[in-house]
């Protein structure tokens, strides 16, 4: 089993900045990938950003520039630094990973348990 603990969400001004963090912890052997997802009201879930083993990254087009994902060198924790917040980018955000057992070659998927950004005046 993993657990996806998240921190960082909150309310912010347009224009403001928030760090979101990410903390993967369980008996897992290596993390493939691991990604933000935002879900705004109404909407679908969405992909944010999102970096692999190998330290490849990708943004959705709406928060290229803005937005930044990182991780710890031990890869078992995820940042996504939110620069230049609009009120669009208002979304309960969920981390994602995709992870590998020891003696598997399955990739499991696992989610966190969303927090809230909300950016208004």
């Amino acid at each position: 089993q993993v657990q996806l603990v998240e921190s960082g969400g909150g309310l912010v001004q347009p224009g403001g900045s928030l760090r979101l963090s990410c903390a993967a912890s369980g008996s897992f052997f290596r993390i493939e990938r691991m990604a933000w997802y935002g879900q705004a009201p109404g909407k679908q879930r969405e992909l944010v950003a999102a970096i692999t083993s190998g330290g490849n990254t990708n943004y959705a087009d709406s928060v290229k520039g803005r937005f930044t994902i990182s991780r710890d060198n031990a890869g078992n924790t995820v940042y996504l630094q939110m620069d230049s917040l609009k009120p669009e980018d208002t979304a309960v955000y969920y981390c994602n990973s995709h992870v590998i057992f020891a003696g598997s070659t399955v990739v499991r998927q696992y989610w966190g348990q969303g927090t809230q950004v909300t950016v208004s005046s």
